[in-house]
């Protein structure tokens, strides 16, 4: 069994979280509590040096670090990582997007917000980041007009870590009000028969999910 380490409100932990539920895969959880240190502290540097979350251990003791390559890992094989490799490469281009154009601004906000509660000295800089945020929005928008899901007709990994930090993209000031297609994306994901929501916290984790 898998152990993933990582905290239930980070978008990047969440991501691996949805789709082992998706693919109804057991696994342990461990807690990881950012904001008191826990993933600084020497033992956890052990698994992962850059001292960051989520960290998934492996049945047989290997570690893999950073989401999205633990989502491509998982979802080998699955129908969330389509198998011809033009396609493989377009959910590709929209995980390095999420990193690169749509994380720094929408992740970063909702920590200033929702971790930090907006401290006075980081104001502007959560100001700086709601054009950049509108304008990684705007992309998604254009594409899921066109096309129910990021890469075309199918639910794939690609949709997992940009619904991560979209879904909640309002607790960074981000309004989704003037995104219809990113709304109804958004519903379509929802509607998955074994979706699982990011609130849904550790202590209330099915047997089946938790040791």
């Amino acid at each position: 069994m898998h152990t993933l380490y990582g905290d239930i409100i980070s978008g990047n932990c969440y991501k691996i979280y949805l789709l082992l539920n998706l693919l109804d895969q057991p696994h342990q959880w461990i807690n990881v509590d950012i904001m008191q240190g826990e993933a600084s502290n020497n033992e956890f540097r052990k698994m992962n040096p850059n001292a960051k979350i989520p960290i998934l251990k492996l049945s047989n003791g290997e570690i893999l670090c950073e989401s999205n390559a633990i989502l491509n890992f998982l979802a080998d094989g699955s129908e969330f990582l389509p198998q011809d490799n033009f396609l493989r490469s377009k959910v590709l281009e929209w995980q390095f997007f999420e990193q690169y154009s749509h994380e720094p601004f929408i992740a970063v906000a909702r920590f200033i917000n929702k971790y930090q509660g907006l401290p006075v000295e980081r104001k502007s800089e959560y100001e700086s980041k709601q054009p950049g945020g509108h304008k990684a929005l705007s992309i998604m928008e254009k594409q899921l007009s066109q096309t129910p899901y990021l890469v075309g007709k199918v639910y794939t990994i690609a949709d997992i870590s940009l619904y991560a930090y979209t879904h909640v993209a309002e607790e960074g000031g981000f309004s989704l009000s003037h995104y219809p297609a990113i709304t109804d994306w958004m519903k379509r994901i929802e509607s998955h028969p074994k979706h699982i929501p990011m609130q849904l916290k550790p202590e209330h984790l099915t047997p089946a999910h938790k040791v």
